[in-house]
């Protein structure tokens, strides 16, 4: 008899154990994480490594600068992890990376400019252009196109 190799499916156990490492940070988070220091944080997502070493935990921020926001998850990341650990009873407990996320605020950006430009009387110039700068190592295009 020959064994089959299973397809991974989008929603395996990667998904889930991502999806419970949120749950369970969420919680510790409330209750070890000085609101004063971090502001309120919400965790918007995690994504796992293929081999459960590196966990990525993206989070957004109100009532504090992200930066400071993330400096405080990131000194507390060990102690995290070791809660983490008492939880989940698993072999291997992913490292935490903890990432602002920047696609709310990206998102509200963009429908704002939607609402700009779809606002009558409003002509296309008077729309300023792009989105708030997300990447700052990308290289910036000159304005009015191309150079020539």
């Amino acid at each position: 008899m020959s064994r089959h190799r299973q397809k991974k499916l989008p929603g395996g156990r990667n998904q889930r154990l991502a999806d419970q490492i949120q749950k369970d940070l969420a919680e510790m988070i409330q209750q070890e994480v000085a609101v004063s220091r971090a502001g309120l944080v919400t965790l918007s997502g995690v994504e796992l490594s293929a081999d459960y070493a590196h966990a990525r935990v993206y989070f957004t921020v109100m009532g504090a600068e992200p930066a400071a926001a993330e400096a405080a998850l990131r000194e507390k990341a060990g102690y995290l992890h070791s809660l983490l650990f008492k939880r989940l009873h698993i072999h291997t407990v992913p490292t935490l990376h903890f990432q602002h996320d920047m696609r709310m605020s990206q998102g509200m950006a963009l429908s704002e400019l939607i609402g700009q430009a779809n606002t009558p009387g409003v002509l296309a110039d008077d729309v300023p252009a792009g989105l708030p700068e997300s990447d700052p190592g990308r290289p910036d295009e000159p304005e009015g196109g191309k150079r020539g």
